[in-house]
């Protein structure tokens, strides 16, 4: 059987209140964490494409993540939990995890698990984002997590050639300028949303990247919108229209909540 590619975090160092002990109450302490983790396919294929492939954020991810969780007795249950963080993605088949207490003994006090993805029952509750259209011709100030499409720049597209494709390339473009103006950043790729909303970034997304390939897929932002925010299981879809603008018809097999932005 060939080994799996892999990929892999080493020596991270973070400093962190853990331990049973009375005398690590209280104190913070350097902790090292190795995480290796073999990939469910090949890196072969991936065409340089980062949504192809587990992005190593997920590994710094969930460290974060079991530390801000809660406070552990033992490194044995901060294992566990980073190890179901990183295979609640299904580009990870298998994980080895290993931390260490560094300041304990003049060398390193530790604990290595190998987990894979049927072994251990990951936990679901990623935050769900909002994903608003905006109109041209509205305005905006980003107060919380929001994944903006924007809308389509009104200009005339050249003749010929691959018409959708060009017109997905104008949002794009609408993208980059609407980000622009409201100082946030554009994200094209699902691992770009992803980091940023658990971030509690807003973004604008430039939807050309993602979209090019699925040919039924209308190249309309209002298509594109509904199609987004089905992508991302979002907690509701918003449209910031002027006054006289009604909602657009909602696709037949689309369930989230979806209202006036306020």
């Amino acid at each position: 059987m060939e080994q799996a590619d892999r990929i892999h975090l080493r020596d991270f160092i973070i400093t962190a209140e853990i331990g049973a002990f009375q005398s690590e109450r209280g104190n913070e302490q350097r902790l090292r964490f190795n995480l290796t983790v073999d990939l469910a396919k090949p890196v072969t294929g991936a065409e340089d494409q980062v949504d192809r492939i587990l992005s190593y954020d997920v590994l710094t991810k969930a460290v974060a993540s079991g530390l801000a969780d809660r406070r552990y007795d033992l490194l044995e249950t901060l294992a566990e939990k980073i190890a179901a963080e990183v295979l609640s993605h299904r580009a990870a088949a298998k994980i080895e995890v290993s931390i260490e207490k560094l300041d304990r003994i003049p060398g390193a006090l530790g604990v290595t698990i190998t987990r894979d993805s049927g072994l251990v029952a990951a936990e679901t509750g990623a935050p769900q984002p909002v994903v608003l259209f905006l109109d041209k011709d509205m305005s905006l100030t980003p107060t919380e997590s929001l994944v903006i499409v924007p809308d389509a720049p009104a200009l005339p597209l050249p003749t010929g050639g691959d018409h959708r494709r060009i017109a997905l390339l104008a949002l794009d473009q609408a993208a980059w300028a609407l980000a622009g103006r409201l100082g946030l950043d554009v994200a094209d790729s699902r691992t770009e949303i992803d980091w940023s909303i658990s971030a509690g970034l807003p973004l604008v997304w430039a939807p050309c990247r993602m979209t090019a390939d699925i040919p039924n897929l209308p190249a309309h932002p209002h298509a594109l919108a509904f199609w987004l925010a089905g992508l991302l299981g979002a907690a509701r879809l918003d449209f910031a229209l002027p006054a006289d603008r009604t909602l657009p018809d909602l696709p037949a097999d689309f369930s989230l909540p979806v209202g006036r932005h306020k």
